[in-house]
């Protein structure tokens, strides 16, 4: 067989069984290997940045890696805004990046670049296959370390003739290592924290949202107090009735600092310390008090749920505590678009064991309270901040979980970035609600604007001006083969959103706010 059987094959005896590609001319030999090798689904993207976001929301509800199949550097710089949102939220991912042929390199052909060096600055894990013969044990090695947590990003660059050469071997997976424990001297000196009953606050991420990981949380707070908060955007939570509700720091930074203040001790448990977005005049960079102790309970590669549970028994918790309630209730508006009574509503008509892709921006702030008393679900963000994430996130999510309701919020100026997600929706048949904030401008860059000092003035709101010409998302959805409908009011979105989870297949409102 040649490298890229050898690949494909290798590949899929390591669990990676979906391809999400966008291949050209060095890739076409691994593309030749499909038709040979049964077993591995491939999905077109039809822009590298929906291939690298489709595997990214692929990989956080699977739990394990897709592949990417991406041409040369160019094209995996197309990709790199969302794998720099994957390795925020450490998604595990297989990247595959064709290559020129080895001996054509020195001619420096016009698609020849630095390959290895742009992997580089976004992959915990880069490797060049040199030989047919190697590439099999490359990509072995490139999932076990896409699976090691708290998940990785891997990049294995193909150069042409490694796939083309006869002399590829298949090679077995390798052995992933277990999640790391805590301490117990770790768990026994927060233990202890906790006790003196100062104000704190658990920031929890990663492994410790999932639904085990809020019940062991909720079982550190019940004795001792502690308040339990995510960071501004999470990967993936467990939310909705049934679950512990934990808000998230907001966004913005004076809103951030309120939150924490009177704080005297923050636990990070797969966090990092809560920071400001961005960095502004005469404000913090850091959202904790100024006189508050920051501890580590778990980092990110750690056992959180374990943890949690073990700092818990060390406190004398419960093994089971009463999960406190939402505050609002679900309910069906009426009238205009307003973030809360938009988030509200949606909250009493998201179906059970749906999954939400959110990408809102500055109307998806007020999400998050409201939507503590809907369905259970899972919750999807942007957690890397480069916009453009919840299209093609909920792309490869419906990939995932074919099985459930994907409900994709996304902001219109955002949205531009990757709507070529709508047509791999429509061509996969996929069942996703695609839900555009119409708002006709980059609003949350004006804010930012606002926010650094400056005042907005002609030439600014240029740029931020998204109404000449409008953007009409139902002729854009129409025109990549998906039915849409356009909504100005709550009781108009309501209806159409009923109907739409009535049904299978994608579908997409354009709210007009």
């Amino acid at each position: 067989m040649n490298g890229a059987e050898s690949l494909i094959r290798t590949l899929l005896a390591g669990g990676v069984d979906t391809c999400i590609a966008n291949p050209g001319t060095s890739e076409m030999h691994f593309v030749a290997a499909l038709d040979k090798v049964e077993g591995m689904r491939c999905v077109l993207g039809l822009a590298e940045t929906v291939v690298t976001g489709a595997a990214d929301g692929y990989a956080r509800m699977a739990g394990k890696p897709a592949a990417t199949l991406l041409h040369c550097g160019p094209g995996f710089a197309n990709s790199l805004a969302n794998v720099h949102n994957a390795r925020r939220a450490f998604t595990p991912m297989v990247n595959i990046v064709g290559d020129q042929a080895t001996y054509h390199r020195p001619f420096d052909a016009p698609l020849t670049a630095d390959t290895e060096g742009l992997a580089r600055a976004s992959s915990h894990w880069v490797r060049s296959s040199d030989s047919s013969a190697n590439v099999g044990a490359d990509a072995a090695a490139a999932v076990q370390a896409a699976n090691t947590a708290p998940g990785q990003i891997a990049t294995l660059i193909l150069p042409a003739d490694t796939a083309w050469n006869e002399g590829g071997v298949v090679a077995a997976p390798l052995p992933v290592p277990a999640r790391a424990g805590v301490a117990p001297d770790t768990l026994r000196n927060i233990a202890q924290v906790l006790r003196a009953k100062a104000p704190a606050v658990l920031v929890l991420y990663g492994q410790a949202l999932s639904e085990a990981g809020l019940v062991a949380a909720n079982r550190v707070a019940h004795v001792t107090g502690a308040k339990l908060r995510t960071p501004t955007q999470v990967s993936r939570m467990a939310r909705g009735r049934g679950r512990v509700p934990v808000d998230r720091i907001p966004y913005a930074i004076d809103g951030a600092l309120k939150m924490l203040t009177g704080s005297k001790n923050v636990i990070l448990v797969g966090a990092k310390p809560p920071t400001a977005f961005f960095g502004y005049p005469d404000k913090p960079s850091l959202m904790s008090p100024a006189d508050a102790d920051t501890y580590v309970l778990a980092r990110p590669e750690q056992d959180a749920i374990e943890a949690l549970n073990a700092l818990a028994d060390e406190l004398g918790a419960p093994k089971t505590v009463p999960i406190p309630e939402g505050e609002i209730k679900p309910q069906l508006l009426q009238g205009k678009f307003e973030p809360l009574a938009f988030a509200t509503t949606l909250a009493a008509l998201l179906p059970e064991n749906c999954i939400v892709a959110e990408d809102g921006v500055t109307s998806g702030r007020a999400l998050f309270a409201p939507t503590f008393n809907a369905a259970p679900m899972d919750w999807l963000q942007n957690t890397g901040g480069a916009i453009g994430h919840a299209f093609p996130c909920a792309t490869g999510a419906a990939l995932a979980c074919p099985d459930r309701k994907v409900v994709c919020l996304q902001a219109d100026g955002a949205g531009m970035y990757s709507l070529q997600s709508l047509w791999t929706q429509a061509r996969e048949k996929l069942d996703v609600i695609n839900v555009v904030f119409a708002n006709q401008i980059y609003k949350i860059l004006y804010g930012e604007l606002v926010s650094v000092g400056a005042k907005p003035g002609r030439a600014s709101n240029e740029l931020f001006d998204l109404a000449r010409p409008e953007l009409d998302w139902v002729k854009l959805a129409g025109g990549m083969g998906m039915e849409a409908k356009r909504v100005d009011t709550l009781e108009a979105f309501a209806d159409v959103f009923k109907s739409a989870c009535g049904r299978k297949g994608p579908f997409l409102i354009e709210f007009r706010i």
